[in-house]
């Protein structure tokens, strides 16, 4: 799904992946889930593209599912896939401490359970090598995105600001819809190692200026990133209130 100029979505508002398209190529940040392969591949050919003008993959986390197709670019097109050092062993399947699922409604938390699991999400193809990837690293790939490190989610999370796309991919530093209660617009993601930690971390977006704020689970957010930053502020004080 085209969003804007230079930038498409694969997936949907339960879980997402995203292509910047440029004259260069191709850069896919966060690879979904292992069945959203067909997509990409439908989306890359609406393009007049396929997987080998995938320049390479940007990961904002080493989580499940954000992985996705990840193992399959690289080792059927040699695509290289870059996470930050911190959450390297993460990708690699090397383990994940038990955050807990907090508050969950059985509906929305169904709904996610379904789609993951429909899409693959069983059986996770994790990561044999990456190439690691540090705060401030700007890489040579289409769009010359930024690494922005926002530990918190995991110790190795991380914004990817691509300028030529107007646009921040922010993964689960920050949601739109919390796929456990359903519950819609920027606030804290769930299953995060350190919620505190993740919360003060969104003060390096605070003065970022880009339009799009793409988050690996719900819709595109197109009203800039200090408004979200606030918002995601503001659904953390209520929660904390009860």
């Amino acid at each position: 799904m085209r969003l804007d100029h230079h930038l498409h979505r694969i997936g949907n508002d339960i879980v997402a992946a995203y292509l910047v398209v440029t004259s260069d190529g191709v850069t896919v940040v966060d690879a979904g889930l292992p069945g959203h392969w067909r997509e990409l591949l439908a989306e890359l050919a609406g393009l007049g593209r396929s997987p080998a003008d995938i320049r390479g993959v940007v990961l904002t986390h080493g989580d499940s599912d954000h992985l996705g197709f990840a193992e399959r670019l690289r080792r059927e097109h040699g695509v290289a896939v870059h996470v930050h050092a911190a959450d390297a062993a993460r990708a690699r399947g090397e383990g994940k401490p038990h955050t807990g699922w907090g508050h969950a409604k059985v509906g929305a938390t169904a709904r996610f359970l379904w789609y993951a699991s429909r899409k693959g999400g069983l059986r996770t193809r994790y990561l044999t090598a990456v190439s690691e990837v540090a705060d401030g690293d700007v890489l040579d790939l289409p769009g010359a995105p930024r690494i922005i490190a926002l530990p918190g989610h995991s110790p190795g999370s991380v914004a990817v600001h691509v300028p030529g796309a107007n646009a921040v991919f922010v993964g689960d530093a920050l949601t739109t819809r919390h796929v456990l209660t359903g519950r819609r617009g920027p606030q804290p993601a769930p299953f995060t190692d350190d919620a505190a930690q993740a919360l003060a971390s969104l003060d390096v977006l605070a003065g970022l200026e880009a339009k799009w704020v793409l988050p690996g689970h719900g819709a595109p957010w197109d009203g800039g990133v200090r408004e979200a930053v606030r918002r995601v502020r503001e659904a953390a004080a209520q929660a904390s209130r009860g």
